[in-house]
């Protein structure tokens, strides 16, 4: 049976198991909008298509399926770059179908051309260093070959986007169906062997070491390793710490829990790191800046080390290891898990976290090196009343990592999706409304004033879809990071960093949406009465402009 192009792409995503797709029509992608209608994909129109790269990823990333964003050429392609970079740097599955010009315009200076004819913009290259494939897909002979590859990396153990832009008249030509008979739709697995010998020595390590220590990466949430980790972390007395990715890969609540480290945290785990551990665990972590303080040449000295990841890219990036294990972080950790109680390895002496914790908060609290003042007791006490206002668990997208880092400790239960990739502003509301097309729990986005007008458009989205959001909004009218730096290392010589902003109650109101403004910790009575399940809330978090975090970048 024949059938159009722009219907076997429709069919192609369902067979894919996409169930949302973001983005805004144009013209020259109508042939599949088309489609759409009579589709059991539901497509969400948003303001603005950074927006719908943003909710694409938001979605991947709550749901475990691929994301997928539609836009028309020219502008509407350009303005996905930033979202896709995003996605690219967080191995997101994302695939992007953007429109084209017919190919017979190309090079004559159609509207909206991007084909890299004629002086036009070329599409093509543009998406060239931030995707995993992308193709023009000038003819249908080749069609088959395309698509196959686009799920083959959109079904990767490591994939990332995929960008398939379709010329008009592409669209409307006339194809076999049973072209879909001809591609693997068959997640890869993806999974490295794993030597017993790799096992047994890692086994030897832990069983010489003193005080090893866990330093937990997104890799063992995304093999889904949590329990074995935990497993091993009580078993033998480890604590834990992770990187600010995998906050929550064991119970931030825990005895066992240093919580995260990195530039922007308190420094317990670093402190515990340099002055306790002689065995370092790394399990799916990359040493970024964050992570490794500015790749600090002392953070591991004098230590043994263990690093086990999936990808060989990670693997001795930054620091050398006495022990190198590629392989999948769940197999491992199963494997351990299993090799420790087969040998009965015995459990480390006792640690007290919390002490250790205490002592060294004490010795910072006297030498004025803590992170945040009583200024900032607000806002910490805003995430303590959220630790005890959702025991169940909430889904919380942070642009604002510095709080949560340190403020909230997330549970089992939780959530957290750190904005890393590329660390763009204005990508918590947009990713949190993607990921409230597939959550069914209180969903929170953090953000501060400034990515806020980045993005607040996108709230409209949430309202036309009747998605329930918490927006918890950070208002000390100024680009917080760059007065902080500008105040320490530019001798206050403040440019482009301040602003006005506009009344947050009036905006809310005009959303039609619930507004709530906290300006002190007594404030926080206030919260007690919102329904954070259902509806949309702005949570305006007052802060003195003035009022800095005690950390460094080294920038």
């Amino acid at each position: 049976m024949n059938i159009a192009v722009s219907e076997l792409i429709v069919r192609y995503m369902e067979r894919l198991g996409i169930e949302f797709i973001f983005g805004m029509p144009g013209s020259h992608i109508l042939p599949v909008y088309d489609h759409l209608y009579d589709s059991n994909i539901k497509s969400v129109l948003v303001k603005h298509e950074q927006g719908a790269a943003f909710m694409a990823g938001g979605y991947a990333r709550a749901s475990g399926r691929i994301g997928a964003c539609i836009t028309t050429a020219g502008p509407g392609a350009t303005n996905l770059v930033t979202g896709i970079a995003s996605a690219y740097a967080d191995k997101q599955p994302i695939l992007v179908i953007t429109g084209e010009t017919s190919t017979y315009i190309f090079g004559k200076g159609g509207l909206q051309e991007s084909s890299g004819e004629g002086g036009s913009i070329d599409q093509v290259l543009l998406f060239a260093g931030i995707t995993r494939y992308h193709k023009l897909i000038e003819r249908t002979d080749y069609l088959p070959t395309v698509l196959n590859q686009a799920a083959k990396h959109l079904l990767s153990k490591t994939p990332g986007p995929v960008v398939l832009s379709i010329p008009y008249n592409v669209q409307k030509e006339m194809v076999d169906a049973s072209i879909l008979d001809q591609i693997s739709f068959t997640r890869m697995a993806g999974q490295c062997e794993l030597a017993e010998q790799y096992i047994d020595k890692s086994v030897d390590l832990i069983r010489a070491a003193r005080r090893p220590l866990i330093i937990a990466g997104y890799g063992c949430i995304l093999s889904g390793a949590q329990e074995h980790l935990r497993s091993i972390s009580e078993r033998l007395n480890i604590p834990v710490t992770s990187s600010l990715k995998a906050k929550g890969a064991i119970d931030e609540r825990s005895a066992l829990s240093l919580g995260s480290l990195g530039v922007t945290s308190s420094g317990d785990a670093m402190r515990y790191l340099e002055q306790e551990a002689d065995l370092v665990l790394v399990l799916g972590a990359g040493f970024n800046e964050r992570t490794s303080y500015v790749w600090d040449k002392h953070l591991l000295a004098g230590k043994k080390l263990i690093q086990v990841d999936n990808s060989a890219q990670q693997l001795e990036k930054v620091y050398r290891a006495d022990l190198v294990v590629h392989a999948d972080l769940g197999t491992y950790l199963q494997a351990l898990d299993s090799a420790i109680q087969a040998q009965k390895v015995a459990a480390k002496g006792p640690v007290d976290i919390a002490a250790f914790i205490a002592a060294t908060q004490a010795q910072a609290d006297a030498a004025g090196k803590t992170i945040f003042n009583q200024q900032f007791d607000h806002v910490r006490a805003f995430y303590g009343w959220l630790e005890q206002a959702f025991p169940d668990g909430l889904v919380m997208f942070d642009d604002n990592i510095v709080f949560a880092q340190n403020f909230y400790r997330v549970s089992a239960r939780d959530r957290f999706y750190p904005n890393t990739g590329i660390s763009s502003l204005g990508h918590a509301i947009p990713a949190a409304i993607g990921a409230g097309c597939e959550v069914d729990r209180p969903l929170f986005a953090m953000i501060g004033d400034g990515g806020f007008q980045m993005c607040a458009m996108e709230i409209m989205t949430a309202v036309n879809y009747d998605i329930p959001l918490n927006i918890v909004l950070f208002n000390n009218a100024t680009m917080g990071l760059i007065r902080k730096n500008q105040h320490h290392l530019y001798q206050g010589r403040f440019i482009d960093c301040d602003f006005t902003n506009p009344d947050f109650a009036l905006l809310a109101q005009s959303f039609g949406i619930r507004h709530c403004r906290v300006e002190s910790t007594q404030n926080l009575a206030k919260l007690d009465a919102i329904d954070f399940r259902h509806g949309i809330n702005l949570i305006e978090i007052m802060i003195d402009q003035d009022a800095y975090p005690n950390y460094s970048s080294r920038r």
